[in-house]
């Protein structure tokens, strides 16, 4: 009997494969990439079209030799590496180790592992896509000739091991932009004016000074905000309208890959990179009780929100049966790509609607249940009904003075019983007041404002940003952030992304010396080419070239200039080198700046930095003097900024006071023997109290306990926890739930 031969790329897909096809087929997995350019050497001849060195990778020689067995014994081969364009790569690598020993080879996808999608991949199978491969192959070398001749500069000039990507240091660049944003911002101090009347009944609303002579206003300072109060306090009121309009809220398209990251990195607290590895292995196919291996969800790298019609179909058959008729639309709702988007693939969905989260929970990982509930629901919740609401708008006027508030009231959840139900149902609404009827003026309250600086990215909103200015593509995203926090180049706290010193100098560098190439419009514009290669406009070799000269110009530039590079790298000190006599100067390492001597290599002395200070607003008790923050062997402490003069030093406090029956003592910070910060009480030894984390000034609403803990953990995200009762507070869920 005739066998047939598929090659795919991960081991799990292949036994969710092989029961689909039967006895008739071998499985084989290539374990990814087969050929790459090599490690050691640019592997590119910029000179004869940019001709690309692919060689084998390391460990692969086995997988290659089995692959080229297998086709020769085999009838047909079947290539099936993922939908995309570096599966088409991989495929086409295959393919020229097998070609002398099968000519039956064929290109096979599968935008989803079910038996339908499977047995119809292989009975519409064609050709290897080449476009899609030189795509894959021009983005592969454009990488490598930034990567390979930027990396160097920066070694020589910052310390050797950097790199310098090119989607990777836009991202960098966008990071260290909002950081500069954030430092310069200057806080503008504005007011506003609410106002409780009482309509009949003693019913009292709350509104908010809208306009002033028909205008909007600006109240900027305390003083006008004052001289508007009192004018407002001598007027009558009555009421200029009150009115009721029906609202509705659409639900969200289905996701792709930039939404799961931003939607999944909010709500489940999961980062990037876990969200697509959790994805991969729902994609892949999980064992699902009597059903068996089954890929649970569509291909997760994807910029589409097409679905198919028989998907769509699925989930409104569904929903009738869960919900009834009112929650479907007349139609199957469909959604608009962006143009770059790649109509092929399909937005993520279940690939069987039916399969309940709450119904194979049991089968599942705590992960995998989480993401593929969210999922489920946002596909669910795409095809139904909108969300009505009422929106009840009153407005009160004065002479120049008008008050107006607005609340809404859902009157039908709609998709909302499946995704974000939390909108703004059961507020109380406003008196039923008449348009001209007398209200009265009860109260009115001034309050001051600043407007605040734009907030630091995190993983969901550096992503969008991306996608945003069109950088990058699905599969890139995590990957991005991952490198740059591997680097060094980014601090990730808090779950916010704040660049560091070797960062910031990476990021000066590349811009000064390279502000075309990594600059957003640039990055953004090469994406697009890339796409017009896929699609036949552009060749491969049109677009690096078209990338190259002015790549080059500004390299050539920049290496010229590497000596004037690498003294703006370095800061001059009125040290002197202990060893050799020689200058020290402070520069900056992975761990941030530390002081060298100038003479190196020949002299490596080096010295930490231990003697920076942060002046903060407290006054020495003893002397008087400024106190300052200062980091030493055992961490950071407090002391006085006459030193050596005067000695006072104190641990840094947390603003917390130790829950100790009859202490009296303040929780503080120190660091242990082994460099970890932990938090004790004050009066230790005589008090033992102490935590591992960093206490926050917040009563536990389930036991009472005087203060919870900063927590974070791969799984949560970030949240407070009590340390008696074990209660926990999400960041975005107020309510306390007990674990």
């Amino acid at each position: 009997m005739a066998r047939s031969l598929v090659i795919v790329e991960s081991p799990t897909k292949s036994k969710t494969l092989k029961k689909f096809l039967g006895r008739g087929f071998d499985i084989i997995a290539s374990g990814g990439h087969i050929k790459d350019l090599p490690k050691s050497r640019l592997g590119v001849d910029i000179d004869n079209d940019f001709e690309p060195e692919y060689i084998t990778i390391r460990n692969k020689t086995k997988a290659i030799k089995e692959l080229r067995q297998k086709a020769a014994s085999s009838d047909k081969v079947y290539l099936a590496p993922d939908p995309d364009r570096e599966g088409e790569a991989i495929a086409f690598h295959i393919a020229g180790e097998i070609s002398k020993l099968n000519k039956k080879i064929y290109r096979v996808t599968f935008n989803e592992i079910t038996k339908k999608a499977v047995l119809d991949g292989i009975k519409n199978a064609g050709q290897i896509d080449i476009k899609k491969v030189y795509a894959q192959q021009a983005r592969r070398i454009l990488d490598r000739l930034v990567g390979y001749q930027v990396s160097p500069l920066l070694w020589e000039t910052v310390m050797r091991g950097l790199s310098a990507g090119r989607v990777q240091s836009v991202a960098l660049k966008m990071i260290c932009d909002r950081e500069e944003e954030i430092d310069k911002f200057v806080p503008v101090e504005y007011w506003t004016i609410d106002a409780d009347f009482e309509a009949a009944k003693k019913q009292i609303f709350t509104l908010r000074l809208w306009q002033i002579d028909g205008i909007k206003f600006e109240i900027s300072t305390g003083a006008d905000a004052t001289r508007i109060k009192s004018e407002i306090e001598s007027q009558s009121y009555k009421v200029k309208s009150n009115e009721t309009t029906r609202s509705r809220k659409s639900p969200p398209a289905p996701f792709i890959t930039s939404s799961l990251q931003q939607d999944a990195f909010n709500k489940l607290h999961m980062s990037n990179k876990a969200t697509m590895a959790i994805a991969q292995q729902l994609y892949e196919g999980v064992e699902i009780g009597e059903e068996g291996q089954i890929g649970l969800i569509t291909y997760m790298r994807t910029d589409s929100v097409r679905i198919a019609s028989e998907a769509a179909d699925a989930a409104r058959d569904l929903i009738v049966k869960l919900y009834g008729e009112r929650y479907l639309p007349e139609t199957a709702r469909k959604y608009k790509s962006s143009k770059s988007a790649q109509e092929a693939h399909e937005a993520i969905r279940p690939t069987v609607p039916s399969l309940i989260p709450k119904n194979i929970k049991k089968y599942l990982s705590r992960e995998q249940y989480r993401l593929y509930d969210l999922i489920w629901r946002r596909f669910m919740a795409s095809q139904m009904a909108p969300a009505e609401f009422d929106v009840n708008t009153i407005e009160v006027e004065s002479g120049r003075f008008l008050f107006r508030g607005s609340k809404s009231k859902m009157t039908f959840d709609g998709y909302t019983v499946l995704y974000n139900g939390d909108d703004e149902n059961g507020k109380n609404g406003f008196p039923s007041v008449k348009a001209g009827e007398k209200v009265k003026l009860v109260e009115i309250r001034p309050e001051q404002h600043f407007t605040e600086p734009p907030p630091r990215f995190n993983a969901g909103s550096l992503v969008k940003e991306l996608e945003s200015n069109g950088i990058g593509r699905p599969s890139t995203y995590a990957q991005i952030i991952s490198v740059l926090v591997d680097r060094k180049y980014i601090n990730q706290d808090k779950r916010r992304f704040s660049p560091t010193d070797l960062g910031k100098m990476v990021k000066k560098i590349l811009i000064a010396n390279f502000p075309d190439i990594f600059s957003e419009e640039f990055t953004a514009r090469m994406e697009s080419e890339l796409d017009k290669v896929e699609d036949g406009s552009y060749t491969w070799v049109e677009t690096l070239n078209d990338f190259y000269g002015p790549f080059k110009a500004d390299l050539d530039k920049a290496v010229k200039h590497k000596a004037r590079i690498k003294k703006q790298t370095e800061e001059k000190t009125n040290e002197v080198c202990d060893k050799c006599g020689s200058p020290m100067i402070i520069k900056i390492g992975r761990n941030g700046r530390f002081m060298a001597c100038s003479a190196y290599p020949e002299c490596k002395n080096t010295k930490s930095l231990e003697n920076e200070v942060e002046t903060i607003d407290e006054k020495c008790p003893n002397c008087g003097a400024p106190m300052q923050i200062r980091r030493g062997r055992f961490g950071r402490f407090i002391a006085c900024s006459n030193y050596p003069e005067c000695k006072t030093t104190k641990n840094i406090p947390t603003g917390v006071k130790c829950p100790e029956p009859g202490c009296g003592g303040d929780i503080v910070e120190r660091t242990s023997r082994k460099g970890k910060v932990f938090f004790s009480c004050s009066n230790y030894p005589k008090c033992e109290h102490s935590s591992w984390y960093r206490p926050l000034k917040r009563k536990c609403d389930t036991c009472g306990f005087a203060y919870m803990v900063e927590r974070s953990t791969k799984a949560k995200g970030d949240f407070l926890a009590c340390p008696k009762c074990r209660a926990v507070v999400h960041i975005d869920n107020p309510e306390p739930v007990t674990t």
